[in-house]
């Protein structure tokens, strides 16, 4: 008898497709397992599967690194975002938030994230806005006044709602990956996840890389996680946003530094070259031989000459260092925060400053360094520092903002010689009020009024502000003299020098306020009802705080080691790890208690009120480090015990993981609260809203049973049976 093996096989075997070539092409470069379908059948053991949890983070990973993407590329071919904080941030969030609320929604949005991200790449590509916002007197922005692109009214809701749209088809994606496990197997996967992101996007940063290699990142592992069910159109946007990357690219000769978008000019009759920062006027290499006779006033005012020491802070491409050098000093300390200006300033400028072997570079925060030098000095000279940007997506500081502070001033005193040593900055101040403040600042760091000079009209006012602890010691032709009304010093706590008064500007008062109102019409449209989430509003305000909380931690290490794009990669890396710890510590112990974690978090945020930053800054980097970790990331560590302890058992992972989320959306913009009380203020804050999860959230603090299983939605649920 014979058998047609035709009909041999299972039923399911006969009318299985034959993959596609693209899908066989996948399988050969990244394995069957890891782009295996997001519905594919749990193992026998209920456990989803090694290729689901590989999926899992790589899409967790593919999150945060278009988040963190949209954050750099947006900031630096859109102005305004500069200046808006962490608007992008916001977005993410909210973005975020509604994919996880669509997590059993029928439709799924996730195959069409090629399309979204084609779509706002073109958007940005064809209408980049070029220019620096200053009209008002409240906030103070250096740089070019000329419009080049979409009006701010336009441009920032398109910008907010298209980052949104994008985050939320990405969110859904993880989203529904993340229900087919336990709660805290999936949130643990997604840190993990998280944690490769950053430390990829960090070690693209460390090499200059260009948005194309962003690009090119994000594409292949939108292929990876499409799989099969990649389309034409979607193959074609993935195609299209590898061209436009490609295409600006090629276009422009524009360098990328961990800071900003750089263009060099070609060189003016005036023999300068010009460099543009995120599409805004920001230095011009010049011989030291042709720059104004102001520059060199501090050299003049000085007892000594030529001076043994001088350091320049801001020495940018180098213009300060060869006027330093061009006036007989001996050695000179240059400080540059961009690695990639320096290295231009090493090329490009004709007096070869950076090659001098009385030159010393260092790569660094100018704050960071003098707190970390024990070297006296002749002349500290702040040359022009205007950062033009905001030091992260997580805070408003801009990268110069501890340099113009009270304490940072008193530090550059302490740095001078005995006698002798003289202090200077200037810059281009646009507004009477602003030099005004900074010419108190030094009154009040020395003791005495300094000696204040200025050329040029307007806008193009150069103001140069010299001062000593003696003030014999300074040949001062004009001293600055009190208005009746003047600004008090900005303060470590309060770094905004730019800020006229402790308000909120109400333009960002505006743009909240939208932001608020977007974001609930967004949320019920996209996601239906909002009495979902009322069994998780604790969650929602723990997202609030930890919000709050980790912006504490950006803006604390960025004071005691440094505003540089490093210490932010290391400051989120541990905040990620801290989580980790939380998570695993939640996966295998239960606290039978969990109002004692809400008290530990109390007391750990007690400890962070009472401790003062300056007692931080004055001792060496080792015992620094360690008390910061233990200061900043025990509340983390803390109030992830809480929350994970509280997310183990929940019944619906999705909904209670989206109410965390969009509350830390609601968290950043309760963040704006810092430019009235200053950061040290959030803290308390941040213990209020954990008090209000602790209220709302008391009746769900029973712990476990010993070996009870968590409750956990381990197969995608029908949009007919997801809770309303």
């Amino acid at each position: 008898m014979t058998t047609d093996s035709s009909n041999s096989r299972p039923a399911a075997a006969r009318s299985e497709p034959r993959p596609s070539p693209t899908r066989r092409a996948l399988e050969l470069l990244f394995g069957r397992d890891l782009l295996a379908s997001p519905g594919a059948a749990a193992g026998a053991d209920g456990d989803p599967g090694r290729s689901v949890k590989l999926r899992l983070a790589l899409l967790s990973f593919l999150m945060l690194f278009v988040e963190l993407a949209l954050i750099r590329w947006l900031g630096a071919n859109i102005i305004y975002l500069s200046y808006y904080s962490n608007f992008v941030l916001l977005g993410s969030f909210l973005g975020i938030g509604i994919g996880f609320l669509r997590a059993r929604s029928r439709i799924n949005l996730f195959p069409w994230t090629p399309v979204a991200l084609a779509v706002l790449t073109a958007f940005v590509l064809r209408f980049p806005v070029q220019i620096s916002h200053t009209s008002g007197t409240q906030l103070i922005f250096f740089g070019a006044l000329k419009t080049t692109g979409l009006p701010t009214w336009l441009m920032l809701p398109v910008i907010f709602l298209a980052v949104a749209a994008v985050m939320a088809m990405i969110g859904e994606g993880v989203a529904r990956t993340f229900v087919r496990f336990r709660p805290l197997d999936a949130y643990r996967l997604d840190i993990m996840g998280s944690v490769v992101g950053i430390a990829a996007f960090s070690a693209l940063s460390f090499f200059n890389a260009k948005p194309l290699a962003w690009g090119i990142i994000t594409a292949v592992a939108l292929l990876v996680l499409s799989g099969t069910r990649i389309g034409i159109i979607q193959f074609a946007a993935l195609a299209s946003l590898a061209g436009l990357l490609t295409a600006s690219s090629l276009m422009s000769h524009d360098l990328w530094s961990p800071y900003y978008r750089i263009t060099v000019g070609a060189k003016t009759r005036a023999q300068t070259i010009p460099i543009m920062v995120n599409g805004i006027p920001h230095q011009a290499i010049t011989a030291a031989a042709k720059r104004p006779p102001i520059f060199y006033q501090p050299y003049s005012q000085a007892p000594r000459n030529p001076l043994n020491n001088v350091l320049v802070v801001g020495a940018g491409t180098g213009n300060d260092v060869a006027g330093a050098l061009r006036m007989g000093a001996k050695h000179i300390d240059a400080v540059e925060i961009d690695p990639m200006i320096y290295r231009l300033g090493t090329r490009l400028n004709p007096d070869r400053p950076y090659q001098s072997p009385r030159v010393s570079v260092h790569i660094n925060d100018g704050r960071a360094f003098l707190s970390q030098t024990k070297q006296k000095y002749d002349l500290i000279l702040f040359a022009l520092p205007d950062s033009l940007t905001l030091v992260a997506g997580q805070s408003s500081l801009r990268l110069e903002s501890y340099l113009f502070t009270l304490q940072a001033v008193q530090s550059a005193r302490a740095h001078l010689v005995p006698g002798t040593g003289v202090f200077a900055m200037y810059n281009y101040y646009r507004t009477t009020w602003l030099k005004d403040r900074l010419a108190n600042t030094l009154d009040v760091a020395f003791g005495h009024a300094p000696c204040a000079s200025s050329v040029g009209q307007h806008q193009q006012q150069l103001s140069v502000l010299t001062v000593s602890v003696n003030p014999a010691a300074v040949n001062c032709v004009r001293t600055w003299h009190r208005p009746s009304s003047v600004l008090p010093p900005s303060t470590d706590d309060h770094p905004f020098v730019y800020l006229a008064s402790n308000t909120i500007p109400s333009f960002y008062l505006l743009t909240l306020g939208l932001i608020l109102l977007a974001s609930l019409v967004l949320v019920r449209t996209a996601s239906g009802p909002y009495r979902k989430m009322t069994g998780f509003i604790d969650l929602f305000f723990m997202g609030a705080a930890f919000m709050l909380l980790e912006t504490k931690s950006v803006v604390q290490f960025a004071l005691l080691f440094g505003t540089t794009w490093f210490v932010n990669a290391l400051v989120f890396a541990g905040v990620l790890l801290a989580v980790l710890a939380a998570v695993e510590t939640s996966r295998r112990v239960v606290i039978r208690r969990p109002q004692l974690l809400y008290g530990g978090l109390l007391l750990a945020l007690a400890v962070a009120w009472v401790v003062p930053q300056e007692s931080l800054l004055s001792l060496s980097v080792v015992p620094r480090f360690v008390l910061a970790v233990l200061i900043a990331f025990a509340p983390i560590f803390l109030a992830n015990l809480v929350f994970t302890q509280r997310f183990r058992d929940v019944g619906d992972s999705a909904v209670a993981f989206a109410a965390n989320l969009l509350g830390a959306m609601v968290g950043g913009v309760i963040e704006y609260v810092s430019l009235i009380t200053g950061y040290r203020a959030l803290l308390i804050v941040v213990a209020g809203l954990y008090g209000l999860a602790f209220l709302t959230g008391r009746r769900k603090l029973t712990a476990a049973k010993a070996g009870q299983p968590a409750v956990a939605a381990l197969a995608p649920r029908s949009a007919s049976t997801a809770p309303t």
